[in-house]
Order: structure tokens, then sequence, then C-alpha cells
């Protein structure tokens, strides 16, 4: 299919930390932004945030509930695109049908939908994550786009509530994408747009959408801000984590995946490398910023990552580019030091 060039934007999940950051470089690229959230309040949040992209060009559609039966039928016409940014990211479930229902039965959903309403959509793309494509390793490995995660899936099918909050979250996140692109195949004969997946690592950055409280912060950025805050076992600190990179560079790869033509019926690990707290922490302390702790500067350096994520594919196809560490630690803790947490 073509690449998508101008037209109004769905923008599933709009109200959260890369949803709303989604629609920004939408707009700010001169796309219209229609927004799914949850309640009117959500909604009228993001119009005050983004009026000065101009009168009419961002809107909200109300989907309370992303589960149920034809729940975006209406949000979709119209549209030229698709970025469906809405999955739970949380592990704290004890049934894992609590992420994976939400995480499955909206991603078919909203396909479902786009098949029955969305005649004018020409590129649907889908927020995945590096949780689909990771597997466990016992020696340093590097995964691409052309890996999926079938442990965690299993552990799921086998052990039900028992298996590790880990397993449950990266299950749903598989088992959501793996169910887009069997869609796509299911419903070649019938679709007239093509299907892009982005899979995040962990994300952080400055915070534009609404929080009432620190305490509902999103994950990857209260974690962060805990280990500011002097709140992580000093042991703790040089242990490899994951990988990370910058919700500004997600939300301008989610851009890039409906106008870069190439793009079309791919994968994308938008990772910018592998990080420890320790690496946080020396770049906010090269920052400049105040009331850093120092832990032991340098630990990070020498960490060896089991885990690793190839960025080559997003770099070559979309020309996404990376914040530094330094720019993304110290915008975050910055934006959340600006909520006076």
């Amino acid at each position: 299919m073509p690449a998508v060039t101008s037209g109004k934007v769905l923008v599933t999940g709009a109200s959260g930390f890369l949803g709303a950051w989604v629609s920004r470089v939408l707009l700010e690229k001169g796309f219209s932004v229609r927004g799914t959230v949850r309640s009117n309040s959500k909604g009228d949040y993001l119009k005050k945030l983004f009026a000065s992209h101009g009168e009419g060009k961002f809107e909200y559609s109300i989907v309370k509930d992303i589960e149920a039966p034809g729940a975006f039928d209406e949000a979709v016409k119209g549209v030229v695109a698709v970025e469906h940014t809405a999955s739970p990211f949380h592990f704290d479930a004890e049934d894992p049908q609590a992420l994976i229902g939400p995480a499955v039965n909206g991603t078919v959903g909203i396909l479902n939908s786009i098949l029955k309403n969305g005649s004018s959509v020409q590129r649907v793309v889908v927020t995945s994550s590096i949780a689909a494509a990771i597997n466990p390793v016992t020696k340093p490995t590097v995964f691409t786009e052309k890996d999926w995660n079938k442990a965690s899936p299993k552990e799921v099918e086998t052990k039900g509530k028992k298996a590790s909050a880990f397993d449950k979250y990266l299950a749903s996140k598989t088992l959501a994408e793996q169910a887009a692109w069997n869609f796509v195949e299911e419903h070649k004969a019938d679709i007239t747009w093509d299907l892009v997946t982005i899979l995040p690592p962990y994300i952080f950055g400055p915070i534009i959408h609404e929080v009432h409280s620190y305490e509902s912060l999103n994950t990857s950025t209260l974690d962060l801000y805990t280990t500011v805050k002097g709140e992580r076992a000093p042991e703790d600190l040089a242990k490899p984590i994951s990988s990370f990179a910058d919700v500004r560079d997600i939300a301008s790869a989610h851009y890039l995946a409906i106008t870069v033509q190439a793009a079309g019926g791919q994968r994308f690990i938008p990772s910018n490398g592998e990080y420890t707290w320790q690496d946080f922490l020396d770049a906010l302390a090269d920052s400049g910023l105040p009331n850093i702790p120092k832990g032991t500067p340098g630990a990070g350096k020498s960490v060896v990552h089991p885990a690793q994520f190839s960025n080559e594919t997003a770099v070559k196809v979309l020309g996404v580019k990376f914040h530094t560490i330094q720019e993304t630690a110290k915008d975050t803790v910055v934006s959340v030091r600006e909520h006076g947490w």
C-alpha cells in the first residue's frame, strides 16, 4: 500500500504516556488526530493540551472498554491510518487473562472494526513490545524482528495464575501481536491496508499526558524515579535491566511507520540500547541535575547484558533517530519534578 501523507489518524489509548506523544508528533507533522479515551475528562485534557495545533485538529472518541464487541466501530470511520497503542502495561495481574484479554481482544476488535467500517484506512500500526521477541538465554544474545517469544505463552498456558508476573505481561504482548498478524493472513483477500508492528523496549521521557499522582506514573518512569529518590538497593544498580528508548523516538517511529511506504508488512524494534540503573544515574550526574544519588559511577559500563536488541531495521527502513541517554534521563526527571514529585 502507498504511504500515508495526510488526513486524519486514529490513535487508541491517546491519554496514555505513549499515546499522547504519538498524537502530538502526528499533529506536529500536519495530520489531524482522533484519539480514543475512556472519559470526557481525559479527552478534554488532551483537547486543551493540543489546542495550539488548530481548531478541530484533535478530536476524541469515547471507548470505555476496548474488549467490548464493536468498541471501535465508530472511531475508525473516516481515518486514513490507525495507531493502536492501547494495551495494559503492568505486572500486577493475578489472573493472566486480566492482561491477555484486553491486549488480544482489543487488538482483534479494532482490526474487525476496520474491516467493517474503516474503508479509508491504508495503514494500521499496532504497538507491540520487545516482550514479543525475547526468549530466555544463557549467554548474550541479540534479538531481531525475526524472533518470537515462545517461552512466556507456554509458561502461562502451563501454569496459569502461578506463572510469573513477568511472563503474564510478556505473553499478553506476544499473543496480541500474533493475533494481529494472524488476522491479516486470514483476511488478506478482504483488507485494503498494510499492518506494521512497533516493538518498543522500556520507554522513558517527558510526561505530557494527565497524571494525578506519583503512584500513577507509567511503570518505567516510576521505576526510574524511585531510583533517583534513592529507593533502590545499591547492589541492584549495576544489574542488567533491559533495553530502553525515549518516548519521543518511539512516537516518531509510529509516525514514520505510516509515512514510509517500505514499512508496510514489517516489524520494527526501535531500541536505543541496553541499560542499568547506574547508567541512568551516571547520565543524570553528567547532566548537572541536583540531588542525584551517585551509586558506583561507571559500574554499569562493564555489565554484560544477556538479552540485546538490534535496531538495525528501524534505523535503515524507518530512519529512526535516538535521543542520548543523557537527554532522556534528564528530561524524564525534570518532567516528574515539575509535577511536584
